[in-house]
Parts: C-alpha cells; sequence; structure tokens
C-alpha cells in the first residue's frame, strides 16, 4: 500500500488538531468553559476529517490485493 504525500500530511495535520483538542482538554490556560468548548471542537474535526482518510486509504490498498 502506498499513501501519497499529500495524504501523509492530511492524515498527520488531523492527528495534530486531534492532539491539540486533547491538549487543550487538560491544560489550564483557558477558562473552563473556553477551554472546554475549544478542545472538543478541535477533537471533533481531528476525528471527523480522520476517518473519510483513513476510509480511502483502506479502500485503495484492498483494491491493489
Amino acid at each position: 500500500m502506498k499513501v501519497t504525500l499529500p495524504e501523509l500530511a492530511l492524515i498527520a495535520g488531523t492527528r495534530g488538531i486531534l492532539g491539540a483538542g486533547i491538549g487543550l482538554l487538560a491544560a489550564n490556560r483557558l477558562s473552563a468553559d473556553q477551554r472546554r468548548i475549544v478542545g472538543r471542537v478541535l477533537v471533533a474535526i481531528g476525528a471527523i476529517t480522520t476517518i473519510p482518510l483513513a476510509l480511502q486509504v483502506f479502500r485503495r490498498r484492498d483494491a491493489h490485493s
């Protein structure tokens, strides 16, 4: 299975967003309400954007098998 450079960048970026969201949920830099809102949004963006990318990579792998 080969992953193209743009796909790898998208996957890495979404993992970064997910990590930033989790970090904000655990950090004390923002108020509790701000931290929860921003953290949840970033976690949601990271998760929502990762699912289609992962499906695309796995479908292509199955097609080449």
